[in-house]
């Protein structure tokens, strides 16, 4: 008899065994939810019995209030949507501890929404995300009111005072779509990078404009001058003019002409079949050890192109000064300066993150987004092990230096 009974029980526990191996993780999650709606209901009555002075169903001289039976509320979380039933009193409101005013999502959830919007999810794709958490769906309405909470933080990160001299400073412009007063007009998002003089990135601003005027790039440089800005020595941007009336009224320094962007400009004015030749003897200049002789294997050049591309000999005569001021600086900072290619990345992570709403409904909106993308990436230069040594900066070699080349 004990080996039959042993032999039903194993053959009891293998029929078992194909639906234990194929149930679904869904019943797992549901029991989950049991457990934390029994666990917020127990948190509920305490903090009810603590306003009513008595438990439920109990008579007592202390008692001040009473119940008034049940509201229910979704609450979205991490597990997915509770229904909480929340007791009424019939004196005065009450809203449990652990949830807010006017908000029915979890904390929680609400930063997995912020990093996702940040991230350039759209709206529609943040909405199937929370639904594959077990959420019923968050509206885009709501994913935008969820965001404003970027706001106070982005604000605080943009009017930061700037500490330390910032010897190099690149400006750069990109464009989005807003609407306006019923159009859809392109506003300028332009930033602001530095290089301090420990060897540190930073993001220093972040402005928009309706276009890249000298008034609206002189506002900017004020506002950075403002909070601190000091000790400027050179301006790495495009060749903008009202940018480098700007740069000469607002800051009084040096000024580059990104490298990348002339020889873009410079090769528009060549024929075809010149671009390739014209192109690697310019760069020649570029290839020398000192500013002297740069601008000597300039001019070289220069009179060498005047007969065969006049367009490019007078464009060289013109750009000469600011094309090759980075020269001027510590040479192990050159491929740095002659540029904005640095900037030019940001920016382009930018446009990624922003092509995703393709068009914004204000100016706080690009704010909001931008701001958190330039904070995400001044977070991570001031952790990169990779930074400008001091020796790089042309200043004396600390200890520092040993831990960054390491």
């Amino acid at each position: 008899m004990a080996e039959e009974s042993v032999a039903a029980e194993a053959a009891f526990e293998e029929s078992l065994a194909p639906s234990l191996a194929n149930e679904p993780l869904a019943p797992l999650r549901d029991h989950v939810r049991e457990i934390l709606l029994h666990a917020l209901g127990e948190v509920m009555d305490a903090e009810v019995a603590a306003l009513c002075g008595a438990g439920y169903n109990e008579r007592t001289p202390e008692r001040t209030n009473s119940r008034n039976g049940y509201r229910e509320r979704t609450w979205d979380t991490r597990v997915g949507s509770l229904l909480l039933p929340i007791p009424k009193l019939r004196q005065g409101a009450y809203l449990p501890s652990f949830l807010e005013p006017r908000r029915r999502v979890e904390k929680a959830l609400w930063g997995v929404v912020m990093e996702a919007y940040i991230q350039g999810v759209s709206t529609r794709s943040v909405d199937e995300l929370v639904q594959a958490l077990g959420v019923s769906g968050i509206s885009k309405s709501e994913v935008s009111r969820i965001c404003q909470e970027i706001d106070q933080k982005v604000k605080e990160f943009l009017s930061r005072p700037l500490e330390g001299d910032f010897p190099y400073v690149w400006l750069d412009a990109t464009y989005v779509k807003v609407r306006q007063g019923g159009r859809i007009v392109d506003r300028a998002v332009v930033v602001a990078i530095g290089l301090s003089d420990t060897g540190r990135r930073e993001v220093l601003g972040l402005s928009i404009g309706h276009a890249e005027t000298e008034s609206f790039w002189s506002a900017f440089a004020r506002s950075l001058l403002d909070r601190g800005l000091r000790g400027v020595q050179l301006v790495v941007s495009d060749d903008h003019a009202g940018l480098r009336k700007a740069i000469k009224r607002c800051m009084g320094t040096s000024w580059q002409r990104c490298r990348v962007h002339f020889m873009r400009n410079l090769l528009a004015h060549c024929r075809k079949e010149q671009k390739g030749f014209v192109k690697a003897l310019v760069a020649t200049a570029f290839q020398q050890p000192d500013a002297q002789a740069a601008a000597k294997q300039w001019d070289a050049v220069r009179e060498q192109l005047e007969k065969v591309a006049p367009d490019v000999a007078r464009l060289m005569q013109e750009a000469k000064e600011d094309v090759l001021a980075h020269m001027h600086q510590p040479q192990r900072l050159w491929p740095l300066l002659a540029s904005t290619n640095g900037l030019e990345r940001l920016n382009a992570e930018i446009k990624r993150r922003t092509n995703v709403v393709q068009i914004f409904p204000n100016d706080q909106a690009v704010i909001r987004l931008v701001g958190a993308v330039l904070m995400e990436q001044h977070d991570e230069w001031q952790v990169a092990r990779k930074q400008v040594s001091q020796t790089a900066m042309g200043q004396p070699s600390v200890q520092d230096d040993a831990l960054l080349a390491r």
